[in-house]
This record gives C-alpha cells, sequence and structure tokens, in this order.
C-alpha cells in the first residue's frame, strides 16, 4: 500500500472517530431520543401563552423583520409552528424558550398574507410526575396578529445614547434596515472627538434631504446639511427641525437650555427653555431669517412641524413670565406649552398671524411635538403635566387630532390613545404613507426609551404596538441604550459617515449671520444657546 493511500485511510479513521465523539458528546447532552417536534395531538390548554416581546393581537407590517420571542413559561423544550392561510408554515425548535424565526420562510409567509392573519401555536414540554417518567407535550391556545396590507418604510433612523448624560461618551445617530437586523452607522461621535449629535431631519421621509445639528468643543456648533450625496457644514446652531416640503427651507428652534435635577422623584431629571425663538434656513440664499410671529419676545417657541402642502408651520409657544432668563422660576411645574400655528406663502416668503389650536390654559396639559400625517388628516402630539420635556416626564401620552373634522367644527380635539402606558410616551413620527407611527416609550422599565411601530388605520384608531424587532429576543434585557428620535424613511442614508465627519471638522465653512429681528439672542452673539437635549 502506498504512503498516500496509508494516509487516505488514516483520514477516514480519525473522521469515524470524531463522528462518534461528536455523537456520543450530544447524547450526553441532550439525549439520543430527544424529539424535535411534539405528538400531536396533544393536550391543549385554556390560555394562550405569555411571550416576550409581547407580539400578540397587534398589526404588524408586511415588510418588518421576524418578530423573534422567547417563551415566559416553564418549559424544558418550546416548539413553535407559524402559520396562515397561503404558503408553507414555519417550524421552529425553540434553543430553551429562545424562537428564532428563520428569515426567508418569515418573509415570504407574511408578504402571502397581506390583509390577512398570522396564527401561532405554541408547544412546551414540561416534566411529568416523578423522575424517569416521560415528558408530555401541551400545546396553548392560538396566538392571532393581523398582517397589514400597507408595509412601513423600510429603514428607520434614530439616536442612541445612554440615559446618564453626566457620564455619556458615546453617541451616535444609526440607521436600521427594518426588513432584517442590519444597522449601519450615519455618524459616530467617536468621529469628531466624541462631540454630540442629535436632531436628525429628512425631507419627505426621503434621506438625499438631511439636516442634523452637532455640538462639539473642539469644532463648534452646527448644523449638517446634506444634499444628495454631499455634505457641507452650516456654522450655527439649529435646534429643533423641520423642512418645508418644497425643500428648500428648514424652520428650526433656537434654544436656551438647561438641564436641571429634582430632589426626591422617580425621574430626577428636567429640562426647561430658559429662552427660545423660531427662525428659517433657506437653501437658496443660504441665509437665516425669522419674523415676529416666529419670534415673540413674551413667548416661548419651540417644535417646528410643516403641514403636508407647506401652507401652515405648527409649533409650541408657552409665555415668558419670569424677568430673569438665567434663573428657573419658582412655579416651574406651571409652564405649559399651547399648540399653535402661522400660515406662510412660500411664493412672497411671507407670514400670517398665530393661531391657537389647543391652549394649556383649557387642557391643563403641556402640548409638545406636533407631527402631521403626509396625507394632512392627523396631527400627533404628546401631552404631558408640565414643561418641553416630554421624555422626562412619565405622564407624557400620546394624542390624535382629527384636522379634518377640526376644519369643519373650528375645534382641535384632542384625542387620548389607547396605547399610552404609565411611562412617558414621546419622540413619534409617521410612515410616508400614513399608515404607521413610531415612537419612543419607557414602558418597558420606565428608564430607556425603546422604539415601538402601531398601526393608525382610516378610521383614526391606533392599534397595539410592536417593539422593534431584534434578532436576539432577550436584546433588551441587556441593552443599556436608549433609543430616541425615530424617523421613518423610504431609503438608506447614502452619504457616508466619513463625509459627514469631514463636514463636522471643516473650519473653513462660510459663517452664517443671524437675523437682526431676533428676539433673542441679538445678532451674531449666539454664545448662550446651545440646541436642545434628546434622549
Amino acid at each position: 500500500m502506498s504512503i498516500s493511500s496509508n494516509r487516505k485511510t488514516i483520514a477516514r479513521w480519525i473522521g469515524g472517530i470524531c463522528a462518534v465523539v461528536v455523537i456520543g458528546m450530544c447524547a450526553v447532552l441532550y439525549g439520543t431520543s430527544r424529539p424535535v417536534r411534539p405528538t400531536e395531538p396533544c393536550p391543549l390548554l385554556e390560555r394562550r401563552p405569555t411571550i416576550r416581546p409581547d407580539y400578540t393581537d397587534a398589526v404588524l407590517p408586511p415588510n418588518i423583520a421576524p418578530l423573534n420571542f422567547v417563551v415566559e413559561e416553564d418549559a424544558s423544550d418550546c416548539f413553535v409552528r407559524l402559520h396562515a392561510a397561503q404558503g408553507e408554515p414555519i417550524e421552529v425548535t425553540g434553543k430553551g424558550r429562545k424562537i428564532v424565526i428563520p428569515q426567508g420562510p418569515w418573509h415570504r409567509l407574511i408578504a402571502a398574507n397581506r390583509g390577512s392573519t398570522l396564527s401561532i401555536d405554541v408547544f412546551i414540554r414540561t416534566p411529568e410526575g416523578a423522575k424517569g417518567q416521560t415528558n408530555q407535550w401541551q400545546r396553548f391556545q392560538t396566538i392571532v396578529n393581523t398582517i397589514a396590507t400597507e408595509p412601513t418604510d423600510d429603514y428607520l433612523v434614530y439616536r442612541r445614547i445612554h440615559p446618564g448624560h453626566a457620564t455619556w461618551r458615546k453617541i451616535g445617530v444609526y440607521q436600521r434596515d427594518l426588513r432584517s437586523f442590519r444597522e449601519k452607522t450615519i455618524l459616530d461621535n467617536e468621529q469628531f472627538r466624541e462631540g454630540c449629535v442629535n436632531c436628525h431631519t429628512f425631507c419627505n421621509h426621503r434621506t438625499d434631504k438631511m439636516l442634523l445639528g452637532i455640538r462639539s468643543t473642539h469644532y463648534g456648533s452646527s448644523a449638517i446639511l446634506v444634499d444628495g450625496r454631499d455634505a457641507r457644514q452650516i456654522p450655527t446652531k439649529f435646534g429643533y427641525t423641520a423642512w418645508h416640503p418644497n425643500g428648500r427651507l428648514a424652520a428650526f428652534s433656537v434654544n436656551k437650555v438647561r438641564q436641571i435635577f429634582h430632589a426626591g422623584t422617580n425621574e430626577i431629571r428636567d429640562v426647561f427653555d430658559f429662552d427660545s425663538l423660531m427662525a428659517y434656513y433657506r437653501t437658496d440664499t443660504q441665509a437665516v431669517e425669522t419674523s415676529p410671529a416666529l419670534s415673540n419676545k413674551d413667548r416661548l417657541e419651540t417644535y417646528p412641524a410643516w403641514s403636508p402642502d407647506g401652507k401652515y408651520l405648527y409649533f409650541c409657544s408657552a409665555p415668558l413670565t419670569w424677568d430673569n432668563k438665567e434663573t428657573l422660576p419658582q412655579e416651574y411645574d406651571q409652564i405649559r406649552y399651547d399648540l399653535v400655528r402661522v400660515s406662510y406663502d412660500a411664493k412672497t416668503d411671507t407670514w400670517g398671524d398665530i393661531e391657537t389650536l389647543v391652549a394649556a390654559q383649557e387642557t391643563g396639559q403641556s402640548a409638545l411635538l406636533p407631527r402631521i400625517s403626509p396625507d394632512g388628516r392627523w396631527l400627533l402630539l404628546s401631552m404631558c403635566d408640565y414643561g418641553c420635556f416630554p421624555v422626562y416626564r412619565a405622564s407624557s401620552d400620546l394624542y390624535l387630532i382629527d384636522l379634518e373634522a377640526a376644519q369643519e367644527t373650528g375645534r382641535y380635539e384632542c384625542r387620548r390613545l389607547d396605547i399610552n402606558s404609565d411611562a412617558s410616551e414621546s419622540w413619534h413620527s409617521f410612515s410616508s404613507n400614513g399608515r404607521w407611527i413610531a415612537f419612543s416609550s419607557k414602558r418597558l422599565s420606565h428608564a430607556f426609551t425603546r422604539t415601538f411601530l402601531a398601526y393608525l388605520d382610516e378610521q383614526g384608531r391606533v392599534h397595539k404596538p410592536i417593539l422593534l424587532p431584534q434578532k436576539d429576543p432577550l436584546y433588551y434585557d441587556s441593552c443599556l441604550w436608549t433609543f430616541s428620535v425615530p424617523e421613518l424613511v423610504t431609503e438608506p442614508v447614502r452619504v457616508s459617515s466619513r463625509a459627514l465627519a469631514r463636514a463636522v471638522r471643516d473650519k473653513d465653512a462660510r459663517a452664517i449671520r443671524m437675523p437682526v429681528t431676533m428676539a433673542t439672542p441679538q445678532a451674531d452673539s449666539g454664545s448662550p444657546y446651545t440646541e436642545p437635549l434628546r434622549e
């Protein structure tokens, strides 16, 4: 026998020995008779299983990533079958109690059943009787979810930051492909010496017109304007920002923000505007302008939002009732914002008079964060007991206004949504088709904001939300990030993070002169003003 033949024979012997060893180890660890699936029929329990996240009785986007979950039952084995009227069922054996659904079969199943239902059967096996007796499989009542006809937008952009703002170092804006679990960095603060990046804003749910707010000790405060694949620095401070639908101007707030701390409450942090106003940046003239309607010296203006036709700018406004703009008044818990709007003519660049739509004096609450659906029908806002920063207020809930009904009756009725919890609800946005809402909620822990998606039907009912799915269903148990300002967009951000970082570091950017007509600060003073915080 040749040396070559001997080597092949030895290799086969070694391979066979390794296979026997592996099989033996598996037998020791798992048992040689371990079934892959239950033997049916099996006993039916009189309740549905507890799963986490709670993906039950919800409306699902037909383009969402698999809703992986954990079976929260006393079980040694789990088996799940997902099925619908059309397509092949999906069968998953749990890794422990984790159910990880394969992406390909999942997308084929939900795509084939738009407008129909998705059923989930959960089987568990637990020890029965004394030691040595066989385990018995049991099945729970079926979980049924609805698959919407309309998809959500394919991409979600959000900011990630740790909740301890006194010690944060890592912060960035990221993009998630909602059809999968892929996340991409848009801009990370390690690219500009651990500065702050926030206030990401898009025009018409597209990413070719985008603004990012920057705060940096080394590079100064600025806004980064994305136009197509190009990025350039606007060396002035932008706060909360909203693009006009024509893409040629963006309204933004200028805020003198202070963070304060309480001594004895569940949420010790609070944020207030000591002074603020509204202004707007024109891309054609590359100039910042304002008007008396936007910069009343006796009011605090913030949170701009345009109507889809561009004829109205909605924002929030509160009376400035104290003289010392360096000290918070003792009656800080009486600061409440009205929801207002002002008409705008883009052709003549002229503004109308302020209209108060929702008065804090009547509601007893502070109206914040207005966002309008793309069809102009619905206005979504947060309302809380006081102040301008709802993410720190456990009282903050989401409300909906029917603008079509308001036009007929003249009354802007705020309807509290059923999807609210006992924790803060804030930072919300619509999808481009107006059927989906993304929002931030602290309902899981009261400490971290997580992103939820909820379906808005044609009658204005907002259905039970779903937690943004992750590949590992236990991801949020150990995740120390907060996810804030979720913005739904129809396409990925195409400008590179390197190009954005270069724009942040550009020291030759042309200065922008602030208008003399501003209420505060005076022209070109700027120094005490910072971009708002965003958890």
